[in-house]
């Protein structure tokens, strides 16, 4: 194949095509070459043309606790009222920067998830 920039949805489905083909050559040879660079190319039009958005701060919290094994009682230990842990998670208050700083300690999910407006 020869290499050009991805443009068009033809393109792209040109270069997974080719990417399958050489998937395994081996590093520092021809083949190995054009998949280092038509990897770059694909994902440069796969970020420009199918953007992944990051998830809502709930969507977040609701992630993470499930991936810690933790349920409403322990999110409840970290903000401190079981109140406005409800409300947090129905979405009927906005968190706090207290609380944006104690769940990105405790949760360790990234600030910038939690200061998106939901």
């Amino acid at each position: 194949m020869q290499i050009k920039p991805i443009k068009t949805e033809q393109d792209y489905q040109q270069a997974l095509k080719r990417l399958e083909e050489i998937f395994d050559a081996k590093t520092d040879t021809k083949d190995g070459d054009e998949l280092e660079i038509l990897g770059i190319l694909i994902e440069n039009y796969e970020e420009e043309h199918f953007p992944i958005d990051s998830p809502d701060p709930i969507a977040a919290i609701e992630f993470r606790m499930d991936q810690m094994g933790m349920d409403q009682q322990d999110l409840t230990r970290i903000i401190g009222s079981k109140s406005r842990t409800s409300d947090l998670l129905n979405r009927k208050r906005p968190l706090s920067i207290r609380q944006i700083r104690l769940l990105h300690k405790e949760l360790h999910i990234p600030a910038d998830v939690l200061l998106k407006v939901y």
